[in-house]
């Protein structure tokens, strides 16, 4: 049986693949089974930061998989210590608790925040307003959180508690803040939902009002994080702080982790028992993850992603067929004037492209380290893709 024969018989359709088995890659550029060339603009939906198999994190990795490949979290990690402490000083926050996933890191979030509020003010004030069109996760929980309401079915019932308001709509987020809310929960830019870019104004004083009021304020950065944005973090555009902040995607470099951190505040709020997961800071993801941190977290690197971005964003804008592009760094989406985006993709796909979709728009998330020619190649095979289907 072939690949996909495979696939089709023994997985469980949970995703709509596109027809390629890719075999290997290298930078931005993978390979099918059949040894089809294809640029790579979605880095496995931001998780490639720095490309595949970048040479210097697979040797982190692999000198760490031949060290020591996994321990309890009973037992003190060397690798974790060491990216937790360049989180805190890169971020400001004061602790992280590693985890294996962006839903996971979202779940710590949530108790962390419900946690707080228990001890300080007791039962009944455990409501957490999150933005329509975001998405926070697949667990019960985080489809809960997630503010879509196509997620909301089938798996009933969902963890109750969860509000929604609309983006950017001040009015709209007070009107379901009551002497119940103890967080409230936001991506600064809802990938899935669209790539909406929330508004500045708004994000400032939505963080001042929680503040006023003892409301946690999370910001969701597993698809805005690590240099994602032209900064290491999202809400550093803003110039905010957030009380909690979740990450995953990009930190790994392609090797699952979550990442929730926290600020002063709430820095022991969890105490042994209240949370805990096997694989949570598990040495060979956190070494490759120092070393993304260690390639990202510089001013000349960050400058060059914003600036790549808006090279992307001119070339774009000068498709026959695109409408607007919406983009902060190298998170971009691709508003186009008709057609549908997904057929779209698949045609890109077909012509080696590998290009994602958000609701009615395509997607770009590629990795870190593209180079101009690469956006190049991209762009023309895009353009390409465009005129045959218009």
């Amino acid at each position: 049986m072939t690949t996909k024969e495979k696939d089709l018989k023994y997985i469980m359709h949970t995703y709509g693949r596109y027809d390629v088995a890719l075999k290997s890659a290298k930078g931005i550029t993978a390979y099918d089974e059949n040894g089809k060339k294809y640029i790579d603009v979605s880095s496995g939906i931001g998780v490639n930061s720095l490309g595949y198999c970048n040479d210097g994190w697979v040797e982190a990795v692999s000198k760490q998989a031949g060290t020591i490949q996994h321990m309890s979290n009973y037992f003190y990690c060397s690798q974790a210590s060491d990216l937790a402490e360049k989180l805190c000083t890169l971020t400001g926050l004061s602790k992280v608790c590693f985890g294996n996933s962006g839903a996971e890191a979202n779940e710590c979030a949530i108790k962390i925040a419900r946690k707080y509020s228990f001890d300080k003010y007791g039962e009944g004030r455990n409501e957490i307003v999150t933005l329509n069109n975001s998405f926070h996760g697949r667990t019960v929980t985080t489809l809960a959180a997630t503010g879509q309401d196509v997620f909301h079915n089938y798996f009933f019932p969902f963890t109750e508690g969860f509000k929604y308001a609309d983006a950017d709509d001040m009015d709209a987020l007070k009107a379901v803040v009551s002497d119940k809310t103890c967080a409230v929960m936001l991506e600064l830019i809802q990938g899935e939902g669209g790539v909406n870019i929330l508004n500045p104004e708004y994000v400032k004083e939505l963080v001042k009002y929680c503040n006023d009021n003892d409301i946690l304020v999370i910001v969701d950065e597993v698809q805005t994080g690590v240099g994602r944005t032209g900064k290491l973090f999202a809400h550093q555009n803003y110039g905010i702080l957030p009380d909690l902040m979740t990450v995953a995607k990009g930190l790994g470099g392609g090797l699952p982790i979550g990442v929730c951190m926290c600020g002063e505040k709430l820095k022991d709020v969890m105490s042994p028992s209240t949370h805990g997961t096997t694989f949570g800071a598990n040495p060979v993801v956190c070494a490759g993850a120092n070393y993304v941190l260690d390639t990202v977290a510089n001013d000349e690197f960050l400058a060059e992603v914003e600036k790549k971005g808006q090279y992307f964003e001119d070339k774009l804008t000068k498709i026959d067929g695109v409408k607007s592009v919406r983009r902060m760094g190298l998170m971009i989406g691709i508003e186009l004037e008709k057609g549908d985006a997904h057929d779209i993709a698949i045609k890109c796909v077909e012509n080696g492209l590998l290009i994602i979709t958000a609701k009615d728009l395509l997607r770009m998330l590629p990795p870190l380290v593209i180079d101009y020619n690469e956006i190049d190649e991209a762009i023309n095979i895009l353009e390409k893709t465009i005129k045959e289907n218009n």
